[in-house]
Order: C-alpha cells, then sequence, then structure tokens
C-alpha cells in the first residue's frame, strides 16, 4: 500500500477497470447485468468511490479477459483498497466523511502545493491554532471534537518529516497573519511555527502574498494541488462547507498549478517571507 493509504489504490483500480471496460465497448449498464450487481455500483468502483466485493471485481476482470499476472496486480490493489487508512480510528464526529478521501490522497502524494486566504493551512498549524479554528468554524459542536481533530491535524503533519517527507509550498494571504485566531499568544506560537517551518525545514516553502500584491488570481478563493509520482493522479482540491470536489482533469490541473506559480512570482521571497513573519510576531 502507498503510504498506508487505501485511497490511492482505490482510484488506481478504479481507472484501471473503466480503462478495460471502454476498451470492451461495455457499458456500465451491461457490466452490471453480467456481475449482477447495479450500475451505480460499478460507476462507483470506476471513480475509486467504492472498491466493491472481490466477486464483483472478479466478474469484471472475466468479462474484460483479463487473466494471470495483470489479473494478480488489480487483485491486489482491490485488495490493499479495503484496509483501513490511518484516520480509522476517529469516527464522523471528528472527521467528516467527505474529507477521509482526501487525507488518503495527501497521506500518498509526494507533493503539495497550497494557497490559502483564511487560515494557515492544517499541515503547519499548531495544536492551539487548530483547535481555535475548528472550534469558530464549527461553533455548535462540542470543545472534545476541536481537540480530536487538532490530534488529527498533528498525525497529518507527521508526513512532514522522516527519511521521504512529503513536500509542503504554502502562499499565504497576508490577512492569515493578521487574523487573531484564537489570541495573542496562539498567534505567537503559530507565526514561530510558520517561521520554523519556513527558515528551518528544506522541504518546506513558504511565501506571503502582501496586500501591496493588489489583485491577483487567487481572489477566486483557496485551492490545494496534490501531485504524486504518478503524473496522471495529480489533482486539484477544493474544499468547501460539508464537502469538497477534485478536479482530476489534465487541463484542470494545468491551470491551477499555473495560477500557483504566478501567485509565486507575486509573493514576497522565501527570505522576505521570513522577514515579514518576525516582524508581526514580535508585534505580539
Amino acid at each position: 500500500m502507498v503510504d498506508g493509504s487505501p485511497t490511492v489504490p482505490a482510484r488506481r483500480l478504479g481507472r484501471e477497470l473503466k480503462r478495460l471496460r471502454e476498451g470492451t465497448g461495455k457499458t456500465q449498464a451491461e457490466v452490471a447485468d453480467y456481475c449482477g450487481t447495479y450500475s451505480t455500483t460499478i460507476s462507483k468502483i470506476e471513480t475509486g468511490d467504492r472498491v466493491g466485493p472481490l466477486s464483483v471485481i472478479k466478474l469484471m476482470l472475466q468479462l474484460y479477459g483479463i487473466e494471470g499476472a495483470q489479473s494478480e496486480q488489480l487483485l491486489q490493489l482491490a485488495a490493499q483498497a479495503r484496509e483501513p487508512g490511518w484516520w480509522a480510528d476517529y469516527g464522523d464526529d471528528v472527521i467528516p466523511h467527505w474529507f477521509t478521501e482526501y487525507l488518503g490522497l495527501e497521506s500518498a502524494a509526494n507533493e503539495v502545493w497550497t494557497f490559502q486566504q483564511g487560515y494557515v493551512p492544517g499541515l503547519l498549524q499548531t495544536r492551539h491554532y487548530t483547535e481555535a479554528v475548528t472550534a469558530a468554524i464549527n461553533a455548535t459542536g462540542p470543545s472534545e471534537s476541536a481537540n480530536e481533530f487538532a490530534r488529527v491535524r498533528a498525525t497529518r503533519q507527521e508526513r512532514l518529516t522522516g527519511p521521504q517527507p512529503l513536500r509542503l509550498w504554502a502562499i499565504l494571504d497576508e490577512a492569515v497573519l493578521h487574523r487573531k485566531v484564537g489570541g495573542p499568544g496562539v498567534m505567537r506560537e503559530q507565526l514561530t511555527r510558520l517561521i520554523d517551518a519556513a527558515s528551518q525545514q528544506p522541504t518546506i516553502t513558504v511565501q506571503v502574498l502582501p496586500f501591496a500584491a493588489g489583485a491577483h488570481p487567487g481572489m477566486t478563493g483557496p485551492f490545494t494541488i496534490l501531485r504524486f509520482a504518478e503524473e496522471s493522479m495529480n489533482m486539484v482540491y477544493l474544499e468547501q462547507r460539508g464537502g469538497a470536489v477534485y478536479l482530476e482533469r489534465p487541463v484542470d490541473v494545468e491551470v491551477h498549478e499555473a495560477t500557483f506559480r504566478r501567485l509565486s512570482d507575486l509573493a514576497l521571497s522565501e527570505d522576505d517571507t521570513v522577514s515579514l513573519l518576525n516582524e508581526i510576531e514580535r508585534g505580539h
């Protein structure tokens, strides 16, 4: 399994099964009839939203004429996709169902490029900052949910260290640094974390997009690009209240990558970003 994440094997399996189906000229309804299931089940298997029973996967491969080593490889992907991710220990009251897919993808990604306007990216948040943000967003939720979600963020951040760390490139709108989340003490701690990440961790790049940049192409909203060793897996993640959208078409990924690079050109350099962070930290 890729970095302990079942999400990527499920998506790879789905893509390959879709390719094989289209190669045979079969419709999803025809495959469903052959397998004794519903076309919606075939659709969810192909998108990676569901692995499906092993018996159905075997019948699909049989219909497509897939045998031997190729069949074994795909069945192995199906087995990997059934293994629980590290987030399975947390309930839906801590991690929304729609967010578990992102956790699986992030766990397997090589790089994450993220542009944020509202708050510090989760991978760089301190525990107290996370608790304050979570409590504010979920104003009606119990405080223990914020504490538990802070534990989830801490687990995610383990990917930033180790022998093969996740490469993180974060561009923050300057407004993020001036928004007093959790009070002066929490913000001072968070700013220190950003300074340490930007100046001491070579696999992390932090840039601030200053107010002086004026109008910019990121004004339509925040976005995150997930980049994988297998380039065809690259995608854009757009978070919404109560859900998320994934853009997987190469043209959509390319547009967002170009936008991100333009934002980087408009943002402060890494050194100037650290200087600004130090200046704002001293103000707290």
